[in-house]
This record gives C-alpha cells, sequence and structure tokens, in this order.
C-alpha cells in the first residue's frame, strides 16, 4: 500500500440528513474529482478512515479522519526530447510541441514520455508521479500545449476546459482569399460547433490564386474542427493530408497549423495568465517563396 498521504479530511457534518462515506469525499476532496477515480481509489484501498481500509458504502460521522493516500505508479520511459518550455512553476508547465509528434499515447516518442526530461520535479504534497499533459494537439499540429504536475492542478485544469473558460488561439496558412472575419457553426460528428477566424495576411499565389494567413479561436472542441471547419467553407489549411486539396500538399513541410496561445485561470493564485509562442517560421517563408514565384511568373 502507498505510504503517502494525498489529503487528509476531517468530516464537519452539516445539518441531520445522513450522507455515506463516498459522497461525501467526492464533495470535499481536493485531489480527487471524479467517481471512477474515486471508485479506483477505494479498490485499491487507498481511502482510510481512522486509519482502516473503506469500501466508500459507511455513512460518514462527525470528526472522523479521512487519509487518501497516493497511488503507486511507475513513470513512463524518458523520452530524451528537448521542448521549449514557456512556462513553469510547481503546479503547472506549458510547453512548445513541435510539429510530427503525438502528444500521448501508447507508442514511445509522446509529449507526454519527454516532460520528465524537460520540467523541474514538483515538491507540491499533490504532485503527480510525472506530469500529464491536460489537453491534445493533432499529431502534425504544433505549438503551447498545457501541462499538470499536481492533482489539484489537473482537476482545476480540466474543469476549466469543460466550463470553456481556457481560450486558445491558432495560426494557419489556408488556401484562397478568405474574408477578413467570420464565424463556423456547421455542425460536426452531429454536434453544435463553433470557430471563429480573421485574416492577418493575404498573397497572390500560383499555387490557389491566393494564401492566407488567419487567426483561429474553437469555442468548441470537436476533433480535428479547425481543419473541418476550414475545408468547409473552402479554404484549406495548407498542409492537410485528410481534409486537403489538389496541390494542397507540399513535400516536406507539414500542416500549416500551430496554436500560437493559450489562456487560463491559475490553478492556485487564481488569476488569468495567456502564455503565447510565435507562430512558426515556415509560415512567412512559405508566403515569401510563393510571391517570389508569382513575381517571377508575372515578370518573365
Amino acid at each position: 500500500m502507498a505510504k503517502n498521504i494525498l489529503e487528509n479530511i476531517i468530516i464537519q457534518l452539516l445539518g441531520d440528513q445522513p450522507i455515506r462515506l463516498f459522497d461525501y469525499i467526492l464533495s470535499n476532496s481536493n485531489v480527487i474529482s471524479s467517481r471512477n477515480g474515486l471508485k479506483k481509489a477505494l479498490r485499491d484501498k487507498r481511502v482510510l478512515l481512522d486509519g482502516t481500509p473503506i469500501n466508500g458504502a459507511e455513512w460518514a460521522i462527525d470528526q472522523q479522519n479521512i487519509e487518501i493516500l497516493e497511488e503507486k505508479a511507475t513513470p513512463p520511459k524518458e523520452f530524451k526530447l528537448g521542448l521549449k518550455v514557456l512556462f513553469e512553476d510547481e503546479y503547472l508547465a506549458v510547453v512548445y510541441k513541435p510539429a510530427g509528434i503525438l502528444v500521448s499515447g501508447n507508442q514511445f516518442k509522446t509529449i507526454e514520455n519527454a516532460l520528465q526530461y524537460n520540467l523541474q520535479p514538483s515538491d507540491v504534497i499533490d504532485a503527480m508521479p510525472w506530469p500529464k499533459p491536460c489537453h491534445r494537439l493533432d499529431a502534425p499540429t504544433s505549438g503551447v500545449l498545457l501541462i499538470a504536475k499536481t492533482r489539484k492542478a489537473r482537476i482545476s485544469l480540466g474543469q476549466q476546459f469543460e466550463d470553456k473558460t481556457i481560450k486558445k488561439k491558432y495560426h494557419a496558412v489556408v488556401m484562397g482569399k478568405i474574408e477578413k472575419e467570420g464565424d463556423i457553426k456547421i455542425p460536426l460528428d452531429e454536434k453544435a460547433c463553433h470557430s471563429s477566424y480573421s485574416r492577418i495576411s493575404y498573397i497572390p499565389s500560383l499555387r490557389s490564386e491566393y494564401l492566407s494567413i488567419v487567426e483561429l479561436t474553437p469555442h468548441t472542441g470537436r476533433t480535428h474542427q479547425l481543419r473541418r471547419h476550414m475545408q468547409s467553407i473552402g479554404h484549406p489549411i495548407v498542409g492537410d493530408k485528410e481534409y486537403g486539396e489538389e496541390g494542397n500538399i507540399i513535400e516536406g513541410k507539414g500542416l500549416f497549423l500551430s496554436s500560437v496561445e493559450i489562456s487560463f485561470i491559475h490553478p492556485i493564485y487564481e488569476e488569468r495568465q495567456t502564455i503565447k509562442a510565435p507562430q512558426p517560421e515556415k509560415f512567412e517563408k512559405l508566403l515569401l517563396r510563393e510571391t517570389k514565384m508569382w513575381n517571377k511568373y508575372n515578370n518573365d
């Protein structure tokens, strides 16, 4: 059994209504936020009442002491990939994810497996065995990625994602001359979906008449939402092998989509923080190259 105590809860009952320990813990714990998480902790005998493991069905009695113990976990094998750390403290971090690498999963070469190599261990009592990503970016997408280092941070940030109070911005190069700004509310997978865009710049292009750099804001979180939404209005993202069109792929350059900003409430300090990253250099290089080709073709 794990020995480190993650949390002590002294039962303080208000009123005469009886309550099961399962429900009391779920309402009062700072380190367990879901029914499944509590069920697993109970199965692993990591929840003690006055020193004795419980099953959660017992009735809560005032002033009894609940202890929640740390689970045993073996950190993954370290992937020694250097990442740019944009922000880090004891509770969370924001790193820059390179394009072409999965955030997590069964493969060895993932961002999650590289986090221990790049981040400092947390000394906070509810520190997780290893830091974990709070959300995903598609493998071909680069940009800012939010990481939790403690259980409280993971719970808080997860709730913020669920409440849609975390704001993200992306930059992309899309085919065609897109309108200056607009909203896309086309349902995806039979679910309501909302993205907005604003044009940053555009150039003439031999590839698709025009290319535009846009700022994209997802207001919902459907799979491949931005990629599918841009394709649905006739402006697919350059380099998108799944949702693009003929002439859309540039050999060896990947997808021209990057997360450039994330804004969230810090779980401990309760202040909004905004972390930014510049768009990839390949965006401007593509537009410069296309402009040169256009000028050369039209001046010959």
